[in-house]
């Protein structure tokens, strides 16, 4: 008999083929109050979870005995409670690697269109403000030979070096928990404290998993240490850093500008302050939003997932 598996996120059609193969696979295509009652009902016969983002919590792992594996097709695994996985015997899982390229080219993105207040000068062009050379005071700022700080030499930090240092010249500081080598040898990266990678970088680009040791581990003192020339980047997590920290720093014109691709609270509130901000660009939580991508991280939870099933140990076994 195959193992039972539930899937609760919109899934490519042949990921989903992949996993029947082997599995009886329940799917929802997305949950909502009217058919969670049915997906928690899926759950008491269900080995296997897989998706992203749902809270893997004490109270729903109560619905589900029989559960082996918990799949995330995504890198970040701050939704799973890790020690109560650990002490149900539960083996979690999750997707690093396959994004990186991808998120790295969001965050490119962001620092260019932030520097170079792209999207307020495309709104200037298309609200037909552009009648003569435009003002000095709507210039935006260099990026090549800049120095990026990079807090989190991880995966996507690394190729995030890679595009700053060989395409724009920038040198690299980083802070890491350990020193990554490679970085330093070819992208000419400087290991220092985070004290002095906010004092000495022109563009701040946070990458660090959210977890107990890191929320809001960028508030009010943080920000004061940075430039008042200084762009703040956030692709991480939200709750890595104080939002309202970042939002005083801003207003206070203790730094330049931000980019951000999350939130402390997303979908983003209507009347976060940050929203009318022209001098922060936003994105809707999207750094590995693209259809190639998504579908490379969904074959790799279900491959994740299948291994656990199996009784082998998964690609990616968070630890």
């Amino acid at each position: 008999m195959k193992p039972k598996v539930v899937v609760y996120k919109k899934m490519n059609a042949g990921v989903l083929d992949f996993l029947r193969e082997t599995c009886e696979v329940v799917y929802f295509e997305g949950l909502n109050a009217e058919n969670y009652r049915d997906f928690l009902d899926e759950l008491k016969e269900a080995r296997g979870l897989l998706g992203s983002g749902l809270a893997v919590d004490r109270e729903l792992l109560d619905h589900a005995p029989q559960l082996e594996v918990v799949s995330n097709a995504s890198v970040g695994y701050d939704n799973f409670d890790i020690p109560l996985l650990k002490e149900r015997g539960i083996v979690a899982t999750n997707t690093p690697g396959v994004l990186n390229e991808t998120v790295a080219d969001t965050i490119l993105g962001l620092i260019l269109a932030t520097a170079r207040r792209i999207p307020e000068l495309d709104q200037f062009v298309k609200a037909g403000q552009w009648a003569t050379v435009l003002p000095e005071e709507q210039f935006g700022v260099d990026v090549h030979h800049k120095v990026l700080g990079i807090i989190g030499m991880g995966g996507v930090g690394t190729a995030v070096a890679k595009r700053a240092n060989l395409g724009f010249g920038m040198p690299i500081l980083y802070h890491n928990r350990t020193r990554n080598e490679e970085a330093e040898k070819l992208y000419g990266a400087t290991y220092c404290t985070l004290e002095e990678l906010l004092a000495g970088s022109d563009y701040v680009c946070l990458m660090t998993p959210l977890n107990p040791e890191t929320e809001k581990m960028i508030g009010k003192r943080e920000f004061a240490l940075m430039k008042k020339t200084g762009i703040f980047i956030n692709a991480s997590r939200g709750k890595v850093i104080d939002e309202a920290a970042l939002i005083e720093a801003l207003e206070n014109k203790e730094i330049l500008a931000a980019g951000l691709d999350v939130f402390a609270q997303e979908p983003v509130e209507p009347d976060n302050p940050l929203l009318s901000m022209k001098n922060v660009v936003t994105l809707p939580h999207v750094g590995s939003a693209t259809s190639e991508t998504r579908i490379k991280m969904a074959r790799l939870a279900a491959e994740n997932l299948i291994a656990g099933l199996r009784g082998g140990i998964p690609p990616n076994v968070i630890h």
